[in-house]
């Protein structure tokens, strides 16, 4: 999602993700697999990261029966998920800083294979820790604007829950907590029955870096590119575009 104008492309983020259904919906699972092994199991109410990750699937309109087949695939006997975590992270052309997370069970095909995104479209991928103290890590939530929600009642609902902050933007409501309060906001908000266009934890830029518009069309593509990488599940970027 691209600096200020993140919420203004949101809608075309999820239509683009509607025809792609099937890979966001594999992406997700893979994630509730890491989640239950790393996290503690299939229980979501004493497994915070999977908590948060069916927090992030419901988000994306992931069915519960995707939900609970993933997680008693990742808790059945015999299930032999070995997906490796790994984080990317480089710069795009005009200084942009990402990050890219993969869950992978081939390490050296996908670094090869994100690397080759970095360097077909100008970029240059870095060593860990290279751009990432440029980022801050974050709950964020976003409910989009209707008649039916009342700012005051939302921001009263949010911060009594922990949130940090709320803003205003033209067609959402973002809601930014810190990562370990995250479950308590996005429940409490969930049960009092808003829906969210966005619940996840990530990495929020703490600066942004406008994209000359000669490097806009280059730079969209490598992000969209490392987006759509099969073993990629999240991209973060500082860059702010024009268009």
């Amino acid at each position: 999602m691209s600096g200020h104008s993140k919420w203004s492309t949101i809608k075309h983020k999820k239509g683009k993700a509607d025809e792609k259904r099937g890979k966001i919906f594999t992406k997700l699972g893979r994630e509730i697999a890491v989640a239950v092994k790393q996290g503690g199991g299939g229980d979501p109410t004493i497994n915070n990261r999977l908590r948060d990750v069916i927090a992030k699937c419901k988000a994306a309109n992931m069915p519960n029966d995707n939900i609970e087949r993933s997680i008693k695939r990742a808790t059945g006997e015999g299930s032999n998920v070995n997906y490796e975590e790994m984080i990317y992270e480089g710069y795009g052309l005009g200084g942009v800083a990402v990050i890219a997370e993969a869950l992978s069970d081939n390490r050296n095909r996908t670094a090869g294979e994100v690397r080759h995104i970095f360097d077909k479209m100008g970029g240059s991928l870095g060593t860990s820790g290279c751009v990432s103290y440029l980022f801050d890590k974050k709950g964020v939530i976003a409910v989009e604007k209707a008649e039916n929600i009342d700012e005051d009642a939302l921001m009263m609902e949010a911060l009594e829950a922990g949130a940090d902050d709320i803003t205003d933007h033209d067609e959402v409501y973002e809601i930014v907590t810190s990562p370990e309060s995250f479950s308590a906001v996005s429940d409490d908000l969930s049960s009092a029955g808003y829906e969210f266009l966005v619940a996840e934890i990530q990495m929020v830029p703490q600066t942004s870096v406008t994209v000359a518009e000669e490097n806009e069309d280059k730079t969209l593509k490598m992000l969209d590119w490392l987006e759509d990488h099969d073993d990629i599940t999240n991209v973060y970027h500082n860059a702010v575009f024009s268009k």
